[in-house]
This record gives C-alpha cells, structure tokens and sequence, in this order.
C-alpha cells in the first residue's frame, strides 16, 4: 500500500509551497491532498496547475485525491441547482486533470440546509436515488472524457448510506470512471458493528472494495451518552480493527492509496506513525 494525508496543504494549489509539502515528506507520505472549494476552480490556470505539478514531481510527491467544495445537493429537486452543481464538479474534473490527480473526490450532499452530511428524511423520499443517478451518470461523461476517476465520499447519514446502497448507485450509472471511497469508518451503524469491527469490516470491503480506488484510515471511538455517538478518532486509538483493514486494502489494491484524515495538523504525525505500525502487524509494506 501506499500512505498519503489529507492536510497541510491549503485548498487553492497557487498558495501551495515547498515548505508546506514537506510537512508530509518528513513524515515518509508519498500523497499531500487537499480539498479545492468550487469558487476558485474557474480562476486557476494551467500556469498555476504546472507550477504545483512541478513542486510535487521535485518532491517526488503524488496528489492522490483532489477534492472539490461546493454546497449543492446532488439530487436537488430544483434542476437549476443541479445544473449549476454539474458544472462546478466538470470544472473540478478538468483541474483534476491539469494537477495530475488519482482520483477526483466529490459528495453527494443532502437536502438538510444546514450541512452536506446532515440527515434528513427528505433525503430518502422516492425518487431521490433516480435523480442522484441521474446527475451523477453526467458527471460521470465528463470524467470519462477527461479520463479522470471520480471517487464519491459516502456515509451513513447521506443518500447513499450503506455499502449496497453504494453498490447499486455505482451499477446503476455503469462508468468505470465513477468509483466511491473506501471510506469504511463511515458505514459503521451500530454499538454491535463497532464491537465486532472485523466482520463488518470484511463485509464492507467485500461489497464496496470492488467499486473503491482509495481508501482513507481512521477509527471509531465510542461516547457516552443517551443514544449512541460514534467519533472519528486517530488510526489505532479506537475500537476497529484496522489489521483487518489494512489486510483488505492490499488484497484488493496493492499499492492503493490509504489517506489519513479529518485531524488537526499536531494529530497526524502520531496517524501517520500508527498506521505504520498497523501496516507492519498486518506484514503489509508501505511502498
């Protein structure tokens, strides 16, 4: 496998420098990824795209995953915000393509204002999967056509919130441009999943491995609480597994990307280092 982290590196590729790149050189990551927010995309030229390029190919430095910000949801009800959602991803796709980028990291959002991963049952009325397949087989036309993979961040709470929803989504649209993440901390959906991590660990990666190519390396810890609450935490300072997960990302992709996430900058070299040590009990080498 190889080690990348999301972090360091601002979202606009033109503030990115040589001394924050190595933040993550210093840690042994081959990947520094970040996520670019949408009203920035039309403004970056091919000149600024070269000029990082060329500060990750001195470093000897991947950009395994771009990601694009933008607020819309996928299967809106209004066509014109779908429309205008389509275009900042073919955008995003056409920049991904100019940085060199693996893979293209979009989500689906969702119908609650308040935030992209923020449930509500309107997300789950008929008919929302048939619009989301819809938008989502467009953008998939112009990731073919810029031969660029797309790879969409799923998770319980959204439209597309279990791994046979995700299966069926991916089938559905039929493009080998369009892929999701395996992103297994985020189909976790019960205390029961958590404490018997290893098997739904391997059911996940059985149904969505095929379909996923990066992966991202976290863990669930467990709070107190009246109801259950699930937090992400550092790789191996939670309750899962992750021997297993390593085990599973190499069998399916070996010298697949696994990318730390989703942690304050004083947090991932402590990430980083965990997950070398997990890779190292799973006799998995990081390239």
């Amino acid at each position: 496998m190889r080690l990348g982290v999301v972090g360091y590196a601002p979202g606009d590729p033109r503030a990115v420098t040589e001394e924050i790149l190595r933040k993550g050189l210093e840690l042994g990551v081959t990947s520094v990824c970040y996520h670019g927010p949408g009203d920035i995309l039309d403004e970056l030229t091919t000149s600024d795209c070269n000029r990082a390029n060329d500060l990750y190919e001195n470093l000897g430095l991947e950009l395994a995953q771009f990601g694009i910000g933008y607020r819309e949801c996928l299967f809106d009800p209004d066509e014109a915000v779908r429309d205008r959602v389509v275009r900042t991803i073919h955008r995003g796709l056409e920049v991904g393509s100019a940085l060199r980028a693996h893979n293209v990291l979009i989500r689906t959002g969702s119908l609650n204002p308040s935030g992209s991963y923020d449930p509500t049952p309107r997300n789950h009325e008929p008919g929302r999967i048939d619009v989301l397949i819809d938008t989502l087989s467009r953008v998939a036309e112009k990731a073919e056509e810029e031969g660029m993979t797309v790879v969409i961040e799923t998770h319980v709470l959204t439209i597309m919130g279990s791994p046979e929803i995700n299966r069926q989504v991916i089938d559905a649209v039929g493009s080998d441009r369009l892929r999701v993440v395996m992103d297994f901390v985020n189909h976790f959906q019960s205390l029961a999943q958590v404490y018997n991590s290893t098997d739904r660990l391997n059911y996940i990666f059985d149904v969505m491995g095929p379909i996923s190519t990066v992966s991202h390396i976290k863990d669930i810890s467990l709070e107190p609480g009246f109801v259950l609450h699930m937090n992400e935490d550092v790789p191996g300072a939670g309750e899962l597994d992750l021997v297993t997960a390593v085990r599973r990302w190499e069998a399916l992709h070996p010298g697949g990307y696994m990318l730390v996430e989703h942690l304050p900058e004083e947090k991932i070299p402590a990430a980083v280092a965990n997950v070398r040590r997990i890779a190292a009990e799973a006799d998995v080498e990081i390239l």
